[in-house]
């Protein structure tokens, strides 16, 4: 991870926070739980937030999913904090 996603990912965590998420980083990247939202077994929904280039989009900077699905580009936070919190709700936005 170089230091430019990782101040990326903890500036989204930031962000995360203040909607009651749980954001910590890992080596593998932000990870990111809903603690108000049961999931399977008891554990939480929570997954884990990397940053990488988009090919399709002039290799410019994204959030991904722990899935590698694209979430927003790393400029529009306010997006990818709705994408992540209907994917760990289970409501889109």
């Amino acid at each position: 991870m170089t230091p430019e996603s990782r101040a990326r990912l903890e500036a989204l965590g930031v962000v995360l926070r203040v909607y009651r998420l749980h954001a910590s980083m890992t080596e593998d990247g932000l990870r990111v739980v809903n603690p108000a939202v049961a999931g399977c077994c008891g554990a939480h929904p929570s997954d884990v937030i990397s940053v990488r280039a988009r090919e399709d989009d002039g290799g410019r900077a994204w959030f991904y999913t722990s899935w590698r699905h694209p979430v927003a580009e790393v400029e529009r936070v306010v997006d990818a904090v709705m994408v992540i919190r209907g994917l760990l709700d289970g409501t889109p936005r």
